[in-house]
């Protein structure tokens, strides 16, 4: 008799569950994410269009990760306008540490299709020591062979 309630105490656990997730985190921007993760750019873009007004829909602590979606997006189409939600998520703050650290990566990306060796040294840097995890090693190794390469083709550029 005392177990025959467990299964209905299950269903409203996980309701609330639903509940209290959807309440904290935006389904859109969780939706998103599950699109960017699949590497579905047209529906992610799509889902974070259904937010018009960003400041009023969401939590403050959700401005920063909004525009770094909007940024990550942006930068498969256009990569130099991408720069600003970049900088706006970082100026905006994120929580966790590896995604300020793929926000300084993707400006350091753009500050290298720049050719802006100086800036681009600086945000590798920071993306770096935010990388406390190092999650993001593999890349910001990547990205530091490339800008080695740089600096060849520009030194046999002025030869």
């Amino acid at each position: 008799m005392v177990f025959s309630y467990w299964g209905w105490g299950i269903l409203v656990l996980l309701l609330a569950l639903l509940v209290l997730v959807t309440f904290f985190f935006n389904e859109n921007m969780l939706i998103a994410q599950y699109f960017l993760r699949k590497d579905n750019m047209p529906k992610a873009e799509q889902w974070l269009n259904k937010i018009t007004n960003y400041e009023k829909q969401l939590l403050s602590a959700q401005h920063g990760y909004y525009n770094l979606l909007v940024g990550l997006i942006e930068s498969r189409k256009a990569p130099m306008q991408a720069e600003k939600y970049f900088k706006r998520a970082l100026s905006l703050g994120m929580t966790m540490d590896h995604n300020t650290a793929l926000a300084k990566l993707s400006l350091a990306g753009i500050a290298m299709a720049k050719r802006n060796k100086r800036e681009a040294t600086m945000y590798l840097q920071e993306a770096k020591k935010a990388d406390k995890n190092k999650l993001l090693a593999e890349q910001i190794k990547m990205m530091q062979a490339q800008m080695t390469q740089m600096d060849r083709t520009v030194v046999k550029g002025y030869r």
